[in-house]
């Protein structure tokens, strides 16, 4: 299948703009771009972003750093007409040969579009995560430039990639309360990966949980679900009896986290 009929003709345009911005700032640098992430898992949903990761051949200056943030600044969108795009930098060096934590050069995402307005400029860090994101890459990444990534990149032993997953976890406790619907879906995530080393779209690791949970703790998750499905943040909506559900949910797939990592 075409990447186009992936993201469709509208994210296709955002997709070929990211794609001729990071050629004009790194050039001969790059040694690969995927496209990764709901298109290729499951389909986009409403309020998906584009996912891309670059892997280049050096680390990024300022100044590239710099025009690669202004030109992101303009071809994402945080909603409405433009998708919200996703983009990570790594140097394939610092993933190749593989160890944890791996580093990543350059983020740009949507939640940090007023900092970056403000003048942040993404910089190097250790990014846990980077090893769920470079295992779903390497099984299902779309080449845009270079070779598949399953060319470039190593396999993510599972161990590391369950230190990953669980690394975020804090975070997505915070978040209950103003990022429910993703807290609540990327927790029944992170269990289906403890529990069977596969990375599954949304709504299908909520499919699994919700096949294990106790009956009191199903309707948080079909609701987040079905947000996912079909409407956009905007639209978002909980009930107050949902609301006061919602930690008695996350202490159940904690729980059910804790007993396979027991196991």
């Amino acid at each position: 299948m075409e990447w186009t009929s992936m993201v469709g003709d509208g994210a296709a345009d955002q997709v070929r703009q990211a794609l001729a911005l990071v050629r004009e700032v790194l050039g001969e640098q790059v040694e690969g771009v995927c496209l990764h992430g709901s298109a290729v898992l499951g389909g986009l949903r409403p309020a998906s972003d584009l996912d891309l990761l670059v892997l280049t051949r050096r680390s990024m200056d300022d100044a590239e750093r710099r025009t690669l943030r202004d030109g992101l600044l303009a071809v994402s969108g945080p909603g409405g007409r433009l998708r919200p795009v996703e983009l990570t930098v790594v140097v394939r060096s610092e993933v190749h040969p593989w160890r944890f934590p791996p580093t990543g050069d350059f983020l740009y995402g949507e939640w940090l579009r007023e900092e970056l307005r403000a003048g942040a400029v993404p910089r190097p860090e250790p990014m846990p995560d980077l090893a769920v994101l470079l295992t779903t890459a390497r099984a299902h990444g779309v080449p845009l430039a270079g070779p598949p990534p399953a060319r470039l990149l190593d396999p993510v032993p599972h161990p590391d990639l369950v230190r990953a997953s669980l690394a975020g976890v804090p975070e997505l406790l915070a978040g209950l309360g103003d990022d429910t619907r993703n807290a609540v879906l990327t927790l029944a995530r992170v269990w289906t990966t403890v529990a069977t080393g596969e990375i599954r779209p949304k709504d299908a690791a909520a499919d699994w949980a919700l096949g294990r949970l106790p009956p009191e703790h199903r309707p948080v998750l079909r609701h987040a679900r079905e947000l996912y499905l079909d409407h956009h943040y905007a639209e978002e909506s909980w009930s107050e009896e949902l609301t006061t559900r919602v930690g008695p949910y996350a202490r159940a797939v904690l729980d059910g986290i804790d007993r396979h990592r027991d196991a």
